[in-house]
């Protein structure tokens, strides 16, 4: 179980901070949206980490607003089309 905590805090982490580098970058709607889908995967890596470890919880609880948000730029970027120019 250990070890199961240990890579689902790490992953977390890792892909939360690959993901903000993408957006700072400003590389383009597609990448922007690949990044906001890394977002979703380390905010449920960071949610399940955050309820599987007994003082982690208030982390669990950000991550899932963050998935919302995360969710929400997801859909803005891959599945909308781009606003008019």
């Amino acid at each position: 179980m250990d070890m199961m905590l240990t890579v689902l805090q790490w992953y977390g982490a890792g892909a939360g901070v690959i993901a903000a580098a993408m957006v700072s970058m400003d590389l383009g709607r597609r990448l922007t949206g690949l990044a906001f889908v890394i977002f979703v995967t380390s905010s449920v890596a960071l949610i399940a980490w955050g309820f599987l470890n007994s003082e982690a919880t208030g982390i669990g609880v950000q991550n899932i607003i963050l998935l919302l948000i995360n969710c929400l730029g997801v859909y803005r970027y891959l599945v909308r089309k781009a606003p008019a120019t």
